[in-house]
């Protein structure tokens, strides 16, 4: 603590994530179908929707996965091992993590890395202030980019990984493998935890991504905010249609956001030209059989050590081995 009594946590800042977001909707709009990744949700405003979708009582995923967690933090605790650096990708509410950290045997540290500042470092002054013996760095940059993260100096002690929410959902199966293969080399082939939603029936995901009180709306809307106010867009919210359904072909949601008539749209001097009918893919979320994510695994070089999941088994949280030992 300061002497105002303020946790004490080291931030590190990784690159200029407004310029890609940027970059990312001139590209996105100018192709065919049209698309803007999904990272770029989480501004403030973004991130604070989330939690909002975080309690509905459609959105099962974080209440299963936090019950899982709950009883099975031990079992991860004890394959990690004691003196572990403990890496999030995509940190946010705190309360996940806590549930690792306490149960780790005296770990060394705990690294945030998220693309939402303002999130990141509440969570990062959060974990300072419940773990005041543990060093809590926050990494402010774009996991899932190929630019390699720049990470402290950690010292000894072994890396795990740690990577809820079923984020990895958000990347197509190969786009997994690609990025599991960067976070292993950055946890230099140590472990991973990984939360990741599974296949069900076609209602409960329809609800849990377009809920009755229009939060996930509201949430996807947030990106035509953000480019109103950031690139001094002119998108009419009037003239779109939120739209998520879960593809059972493909094993995965799809979110768009739906023109509701042609138009055009001007963005930094750049007109984009809409049908009425036509969408911008804002999400996906990929579901998978627990053998099925154990494959990705196995192609991003991980050994799969345990998959639990809870009775119903509507959500699995898998550890897995970097360094090829099970």
């Amino acid at each position: 603590m300061d002497a105002q009594g303020d946790p004490i946590f080291e931030i590190v800042e990784t690159g200029a994530i407004a310029d890609d977001f940027a970059r990312a909707v001139a590209l996105g709009l100018a192709r065919e179908p049209k698309s803007i990744p999904a990272k770029y949700f989480y501004d403030a405003e973004g991130a604070r929707l989330f939690e909002a979708i975080c309690d509905l009582p459609e959105y099962y995923l974080t209440r299963v996965e936090l019950g899982i967690l709950k009883e099975r933090a031990a079992d991860a605790a004890r394959l990690a091992g004691a003196g572990c650096h403990l890496i999030e990708f995509g940190a946010g509410a705190s309360v996940k993590m806590g549930l690792i950290l306490n149960a780790l045997a005296a770990p060394r540290s705990y690294i945030a890395v998220d693309i939402s500042r303002e999130f990141l470092l509440a969570g990062a002054r959060a974990a300072a202030k419940a773990h005041p013996g543990v060093r809590v760095v926050a990494v402010h940059g774009d996991y899932t980019g190929h630019e390699p993260l720049s990470l402290p100096d950690l010292g000894p002690g072994q890396r795990l990984g740690f990577f809820p929410g079923s984020t990895i959902g958000n990347l197509t199966p190969e786009e997994s493998v690609a990025f599991l293969k960067r976070a292993r080399a950055l946890l230099a082939d140590g472990d991973l935890i990984v939360g990741v939603d599974t296949k069900k029936d076609k209602k409960i995901l329809d609800a849990a991504y377009d809920d009755a009180q229009g939060v996930t709306a509201a949430f996807n809307f947030n990106l035509l905010r953000r480019a109103n106010t950031e690139l001094g867009a002119d998108f009419d919210f009037a003239a779109f249609r939120h739209v998520a359904f879960y593809d059972e072909a493909k094993g995965r949601i799809e979110m768009h956001l739906e023109s509701l008539k042609a138009q055009k749209v001007s963005i930094g001097g750049r007109e984009y030209d809409f049908r009425a009918g036509e969408r911008i893919l804002t999400e996906i979320s990929c579901k998978y059989a627990i053998a099925e994510f154990q494959d990705i695994a196995r192609r991003a070089g991980f050994t799969p050590l345990a998959a639990w999941t809870d009775g119903e088994a509507r959500f699995s949280v898998h550890y897995l081995r970097g360094s090829g030992e099970s």
